[in-house]
Order: structure tokens, then sequence, then C-alpha cells
């Protein structure tokens, strides 16, 4: 069944690959145009394009984010992480109906685990945010992580571009939640907050230090019901505050915000949100903010640069010929991962 709804989920992207090549050949300025106007048919086929790991797509994807970049810096981008079935994608649908009652346009980029076997994914973020998916003002992308690392896609940060060209403001990137690699959702957005449960496993199950002290906010969900759900909520609040007090203190902004409640509750959500929007308008005026894009962009280059490389070396013709033969002698041979890495490149020469 599972390998089923991955195929499927395969296909759809296929043909979404094949309508965003058609849109290309009305060439990429026309398209960059419907961007502009907020079209949604002509958003997600660009972006099903960015996605594309094929180099003939990989030319005109860039063209379209040479073209995005310069309509990107505006808009807010947040930062939701926590473990499965923490309460996320209940979390961003508040938010984001609250954001659009403020009077913003909201985008969501939902990473979804990939099938380490087959690549798939199942991309049912927008089944777990029906009202805000068909909400007007918003728009909901799932996308599959792939083999990228630290919670979000390889793709997500173009993504983020495309949709600030199309016009909205907010954009929410909802993690896969997989653990402390989370942070690189750190690097591309505004504000990152980290969602816990209470009373889950020995009580520190949200304090790994990659996450925590990365944390702007911190927020206990699913806190309501009984007295003792309560309780555990406010228990586990008062340890991942005391955890962070061992840490080092943030190299810039404010120290982290926290707080408990239920994402079923939209006022609570809205309070939250309300703080967090509170505290990007103090970032923006004390230059925090502008401080911390920076950092990210220098990330960003590092990150880009180590992605380019890899990808040259892949596509070198000699390439899987060298590899193949490599991983053949180190079968028979007691040799170093690094010797065997740094015999390849120079194969290459």
């Amino acid at each position: 069944m599972a390998k089923d709804l991955e195929n499927e989920a395969r296909d759809r992207a296929l043909a979404r690959i094949r309508a965003a090549r058609a849109r290309s050949a009305g060439g990429v300025d026309a398209w960059m145009e419907q961007l502009l106007t907020g079209d949604r048919t002509a958003l997600a086929q660009a972006i099903s394009l960015v996605e594309s790991t094929l180099p003939e797509d990989r030319h005109i994807a860039e063209q379209l984010m040479e073209r995005a970049s310069k309509r990107a810096g505006k808009a807010l981008r947040y930062g939701i992480t926590g473990v499965p079935g923490v309460g996320k994608s209940t979390w961003i649908e508040a938010a984001g109906l609250h954001l659009i009652e403020q009077g913003h346009q909201v985008a969501v980029l939902a990473v979804d685990p990939s099938s380490s076997r087959t690549g798939g994914s199942l991309l049912g973020d927008k089944t777990r945010m029906s009202t805000l998916a068909r909400h007007d003002q918003a728009f909901v992308r799932p996308s599959p992580s792939g083999r990228a690392l630290g919670g979000v896609a390889e793709a997500t940060s173009e993504i983020a571009l495309l949709c600030e060209a199309c016009g909205f403001d907010r954009i929410l990137i909802e993690t896969v939640g997989v653990g402390q690699s989370e942070t690189e959702v750190r690097r591309m957005t505004d504000v990152f907050l980290l969602l816990l449960i209470p009373g889950a496993g020995d009580g520190i199950q949200g304090i790994k230090r990659g996450i925590l002290e990365w944390a702007d906010a911190v927020w206990v969900n699913k806190a309501d019901g009984e007295t003792a759900r309560m309780e555990a909520a406010q228990s586990a609040l008062g340890v991942y505050r005391a955890a962070l007090a061992l840490l080092a203190p943030p190299s810039e902004g404010a120290p982290p915000l926290f707080g408990a409640g239920s994402s079923l509750d939209a006022g609570q959500v809205a309070h939250w949100v309300d703080r967090l929007e509170g505290r990007l308008e103090e970032a923006a005026i004390s230059g925090s903010l502008e401080r911390r894009r920076s950092r990210q962009m220098r990330d960003s280059l590092d990150s880009l640069l180590a992605r380019e490389s890899l990808e040259r070396v892949r596509r070198h013709p000699r390439f899987a010929e060298a590899w193949t033969r490599l991983q053949d002698e180190a079968l028979h041979a007691q040799i170093p991962p690094y010797e065997k890495v740094r015999r390849l490149l120079d194969s290459l020469d």
C-alpha cells in the first residue's frame, strides 16, 4: 500500500515537471510575469522545476531563480520543528489562518520524509491542513526531503524565494521532524520555533543541544485536557528552561520565548504568533534581523558551493567508472575512506 502511494506521488511529480517544461516553452520572462501576478499554477510548476535534479531542468530553474531573487527579502520566514506527532501541522494551520486575518499572504512549505529505498514521498500535508490549503490567501506545498539532511528539502530555500516573488509575505517552513539535524532550517528562517510534547519519554526528549540552543521559541504543545496533562506540560517547560540556562546565551537576538498550550486552541496560537511577530519587529529595528540574514547568506553560499561541487564531480564523464572501480578495490583492501575519496578525485583531474 505504501509503495503504491509512493509510486503515485512520483507519477504526480513527473506530471508536474512535464507541465513545467511545457510552460517554459513560452519563455522565462513570461513565466516570471505570471508569478508576479500571483498565479498559483505558475508557482507550483516553477517549484516542480526547481525540485528536479535533471540538468536540462536546472538551466531553466536557475533563470527563474535569478529573476525571483530580485523580488526577495521582504517576507518573514518561520521555521517550525518538532518530533513526529507533536502537532506541527495543526499549529501551522492555526498560525497561518491568524496571519491571513492580519492581512498577510501565507505560504507553507511542508517537507515530507522520502523513502530511503524508493525516494518517494507521501506528501500528505495538504490533507492535514485542508482549511488553510483551500484559502485563497494561502499556498501549501509539500516537498520530498530527498537526500537532504537538516529536516528540509534541498530546494527549500529556493522555493521560498519563488513564493516571495509570487507575493507571499509570510512563509512557514515545516520540517520533517527527525532529530538533531533539524537545525538546518534555522539557517534559512527569521524565527525558529521548537514544538515539544509534555510527559514524553524521560522528560528530556527535546534537549538536543543542536536544536534547543538555536530555538527562538519553545512551545510545549498538547497542554490541554485533564489537570495532569497541564501539570506535565508546565513541568516539561521547567526542564527545558533549566537546560537552556546551562547553554551559552544566544550570540544574536533576544533570549528564547517559552510557553505551553494547545494548537487546537486558535486563540492560544494567535497570541503566540503575535508575540513572535513582535519579536521580529524588534529584531528589524535593532538590526539583529539584518545581521542574522547576512550570516545566513554566508552559510547558504557555503552550502551551495558544497552541493554544486558534488554535482560537478558526479557529472564528470569518468566519475561512474572511477567510482565503481574504487568500490571494487575497497572490497579487497583496507583503504581508509578519506583515501578512497582522495584517489577518486585525483583520478578525475
